[in-house]
């Protein structure tokens, strides 16, 4: 098994999408990026702690690639957002990757330019940073859209089109 770290915009979304995709074994909603030890969604959320909400996949290589990842991740966000995703402003929203190793950071840079060069006239302001401390968010936030996220008024109206996205771009990879 495998594991990726990646941040666009509000966790409880980007971890709705990953969790259906074949080959995804885990996804853990946290934090990653900032100068606090273990900080609090609190602290995380006043934009002051330097850290990005964040996903941490674990995935089998030999059912989907890092790149496979890289491709889902940048097409069901806005990479081309500085600092937000939608109505969610803030460096804790901000589009990066975070690479645990060479490879992925190789794989982080070609990622980027291929959807640049597949956006011709856009351009992604996704960050490649680290190496940093990953700390898991609160139990609540875990497998959010799968509970409370369906009965969330913003979820309901964020999550959806994203899962849309993904069904459409990205079918052969989803979960039966």
């Amino acid at each position: 098994m495998a594991q990726a770290i990646l941040a666009g915009g509000c966790f409880w979304c980007t971890e709705a999408v990953f969790r259906r995709l074949d080959g995804v074994t885990g996804v853990e909603s946290g934090y990653i990026g900032g100068q606090v030890a273990d900080p609090t969604y609190k602290q995380v959320c006043s934009g002051t702690t330097g850290h990005a909400e964040a996903i941490r996949v674990t995935y089998d290589e030999a059912a989907i690639s890092y790149a496979d990842l890289l491709d889902v991740f940048m097409a069901t966000h806005d990479p081309t957002q500085l600092n937000r995703q939608g109505n969610d402003i803030g460096t804790q929203y901000r589009s990066a990757i975070f690479p645990l190793n060479d490879d992925q950071r190789t794989e982080a840079e070609a990622g980027i330019a291929r959807w640049n060069a597949e956006h011709a006239g856009q351009s992604a302001v996704t960050t490649i940073e680290g190496p940093a401390q990953w700390y898991p968010a609160e139990d609540y936030h875990q497998e959010y859209w799968e509970g409370e996220g369906q009965r969330n008024p913003y979820c309901l109206a964020v999550i959806p089109p994203k899962l849309a996205k993904l069904q459409k771009g990205f079918a052969p990879k989803v979960k039966a």
